[in-house]
């Protein structure tokens, strides 16, 4: 068994450089559909090459975590391992803050100076004047400065019905964690397993109507990425904290597998600590993105 004063040091692994390729894979692929997109290729490969990069992806992470699992159960961390991987997550998260702080960063530029100044404010009365001298500030941007080449959205979304529905999931999932948390560190594994589910299908359920918001947005609404920087800004923002909140579930989904295998103890559990401080983070992000996104 491990102690304080001994620091464990894996044997060579393959997954780095698996991830190394898949990474790589993954970026490329994507990289390439958006090329073909603005260049209008229909047929290419470029899609084969990010599933690959995903799969590669997905199975460095299953084999990884499953090397790291068997590590924690077999005793052979000790407490200072446990404080290096709690500084790792904490600096992932942060990592994830500075992410999300750029993209919110871009909305409150758009809004706040780049629309004002091409409606002639500021150091934008020139270029007000010459290029689009009927184009007005407002935000959400409805009516682009050249409207003809990017139509703007006929409506924006309602934030009182799917949106907020969707901060409700939310704040009802984070809740529903705590409660599993507190009923692991009390090892009642039961309730455990009961409130993961309900954390899980809150989650699942959120993913659910976020879809169906898009393709309403699509459809009815003329909202896309095409109609303009109110478009563009919305699905970037919306989308990346949905891809997040995907990976949040599937690791949720994870430690409720783990908590029917008999992981975890009452104060030994800081995978299951990892999944709930970034599903408290999702959460956080949410509520700003309904506030700055939808509401104001």
């Amino acid at each position: 068994m491990a102690n304080e004063g001994s620091y464990y040091v894996p044997a060579q692994s393959k997954w780095p450089i698996i991830a190394s390729i898949g990474l790589f894979l993954t970026l490329l692929g994507a990289g390439m559909m958006m090329n073909d997109m603005s260049a209008g290729v229909k047929d290419s490969s470029a899609h084969y090459v990010f599933y690959i990069g995903g799969l590669l992806m997905a199975w460095m992470l299953f084999g990884w975590f499953g090397n790291v699992i068997q590590e924690s159960r077999s005793g052979l961390y000790s407490a200072q391992m446990d404080r290096t991987f709690r500084w790792g997550m904490f600096w992932f998260i942060f990592s994830e803050v500075m992410f999300f702080g750029a993209l919110f960063g871009t909305l409150f530029y758009v809004r706040i100076l780049s629309v004002p100044w091409l409606a002639g404010e500021g150091d934008g009365a020139m270029t007000h004047e010459l290029l689009w001298p009927e184009f007005a500030a407002q935000w959400p941007l409805m009516v682009n400065p050249d409207n003809d080449l990017f139509v703007g959205a006929a409506d924006v979304v309602d934030p009182f019905h799917l949106p907020l529905l969707n901060t409700l999931l939310l704040v009802a999932s984070s809740i529903t964690l705590t409660l599993a948390h507190h009923a692991l560190r009390a090892s009642n594994r039961v309730r455990v397993k009961q409130w993961l589910v309900a954390t899980v299908i809150l989650g699942v359920a959120f993913l659910f109507f976020q879809a169906a918001e898009y393709v309403e947005a699509y459809h009815e609404l003329g909202l896309t990425l095409s109609a303009g920087i109110y478009g563009s800004t919305f699905f970037l923002l919306t989308g990346f904290h949905g891809a997040h909140v995907t990976l949040g579930a599937i690791m949720l989904a994870i430690m409720l597998v783990r908590v029917h295998k008999g992981h975890f103890e009452a104060d030994n559990h800081f995978g299951f600590e990892a999944a709930s401080w970034y599903w408290h983070f999702v959460d956080v992000v949410w509520v700003g993105l309904f506030i700055f996104v939808y509401l104001v």
